[in-house]
C-alpha cells in the first residue's frame, strides 16, 4: 500500500460500511500498523473545497464516479484495509495534496 493507492476499508463512525478510500499517508511510514486515508463517496455533493472528483478508470479500480472526502481524513488499522484495487494518477495525487493543505489549514 502506498500514497495514492485506492483500497477498500471498513471505517467506524458514519462510514462503517466498506468503501473505497485513498491512501494519503507518506510512503516513509509504510511499516506502521495504521494508515491515513480519505474515504470516497459516490454521492456528488458540490463541495469543491472539501471534495475531489475521481472518474472511474481501469487504473484506479473504481466502478463509479467518486469524490474523495478531504474533510474526513481517518487513521485506520492496516488490518481493516482490503487489497489495493488501483492507484490515482500523479496529477490527481497532487490535486489532493493541494486541497488537503487547504482543508487542514496548512496553506494559511
Amino acid at each position: 500500500m502506498k500514497r495514492g493507492d485506492v483500497v477498500t476499508v471498513a471505517m467506524q463512525c458514519d462510514f462503517g460500511k466498506p468503501r473505497p478510500a485513498v491512501v494519503i499517508q507518506t510512503d516513509a511510514l509504510r511499516g506502521t500498523r495504521h494508515v491515513i486515508v480519505c474515504p470516497l463517496t459516490s454521492s456528488g455533493a458540490d463541495l469543491p473545497a472539501m471534495r475531489y472528483a475521481i472518474p472511474p478508470t481501469a487504473e484506479n479500480g473504481l466502478r463509479a464516479a467518486s469524490h474523495v472526502m478531504l474533510n474526513n481524513v481517518a487513521t485506520v488499522s492496516r488490518a481493516k484495509c482490503g487489497a489495493v484495487v488501483g492507484s490515482l494518477t500523479t496529477d490527481q495525487t497532487l490535486a489532493i495534496n493541494e486541497r488537503l493543505a487547504f482543508v487542514l489549514g496548512l496553506a494559511d
